[in-house]
Formats: C-alpha cells, sequence, structure tokens
C-alpha cells in the first residue's frame, strides 16, 4: 500500500515511489513539486511567501520561495535525483479575498507565483505543469511512481496538471 505523506503549510517532504505526498488547502501559497521520473523520486514544497528577506520571523525556511526552492532542490538531489531529469509542477497563488484598493503587497498569491516561477528558471528546472491565479482554494498531490500531479477544487474539481 503506498504511503500518503502529508505536507504541511510552510513545510516540505520527499521521498520516493511508491509514496504520494499531498498539501491541502492551498490559497495564496504555492505547491511546488520537482520530480526526477527515472529514479521516480520528488518532493512538495508548500510556500505562503515569495521572500524571506521582508520577513523579520524567517527561520521556517520552508515558507519562503527564494529559500525554500533551493532547499527542496537540495533534498531531492540527496535522494538521487539527476538535476538535469528534473521537472516542476506548481499550483495555487489564489487571490483569495477581493480588496477595493489592492496594492502590490495583498496580491500574495501573484507574488508567489512569479516568485516560484523565476526561482525555478533560474535554477534551470522546466515547469511543466501550472494551475495558478484564480479566487479558489487547491489540494494538490504528486504520485512518486508516475510524477502524476493532481489539483482538487471544491468547486472546479479535479484535474491533473
Amino acid at each position: 500500500m503506498p504511503e500518503l505523506v502529508k505536507v504541511g503549510m510552510a513545510d516540505m517532504k520527499v521521498g520516493s515511489a511508491p509514496s504520494t505526498l499531498i498539501s491541502y488547502g492551498l490559497g495564496s501559497c504555492i505547491g511546488i513539486s520537482l520530480y526526477d521520473p527515472q529514479l521516480k523520486v520528488g518532493g512538495l514544497l508548500h510556500i505562503m511567501l515569495p521572500d524571506s528577506t521582508q520577513s523579520r520571523a524567517n527561520e521556517n525556511r520552508a515558507k519562503f520561495a527564494d529559500t525554500g526552492i533551493p532547499d527542496l532542490l537540495d533534498q531531492v538531489l540527496k535522494l538521487g535525483a539527476s538535476r538535469g531529469r528534473l521537472v516542476a509542477k506548481i499550483a495555487g497563488g489564489a487571490q483569495m479575498f477581493a480588496f477595493a484598493n489592492a496594492t502590490d503587497i495583498m496580491r500574495v498569491g501573484q507574488r508567489n507565483a512569479a516568485a516560484s516561477k523565476e526561482i525555478l528558471s533560474g535554477l534551470g528546472i522546466p515547469i511543466v505543469g501550472e494551475d495558478t491565479g484564480g479566487n479558489y482554494g487547491r489540494t494538490v498531490s504528486i504520485d512518486l511512481s508516475t510524477g502524476t500531479y493532481i489539483v482538487k477544487t471544491i468547486d472546479k474539481g479535479e484535474k491533473e496538471i
């Protein structure tokens, strides 16, 4: 029976087939997966904010895109993944609340998505699937046996990216 590994908010887990990594309740947060399809190893990161340098409470590196993504990469490589085979999939980054005069600082989901894409690009890891934006929450999972990344929503159902 495959193991279901829960990834909390501002958390990261790595593993190998036949495990499935799952993170519940992504709103403005982003669920970032890295996966090596040949070795069938990967990881899932649940970030809350784009930039650790903008926060006084930045001890938890998994909370931020700029520190969490490189840490996820390091952990997946330690499992034997090949950097050249890694692919990324991302989901989340919703605008959960409407603000009359929304400043850029209030667009956390949009900023999280942009930062995640920029960091992955800078690391040379292609994003092969994405479901970001909107105004609804998501639950995401990655099956490490197949690399299948499932996005579930209350109103929009379930889809594979």
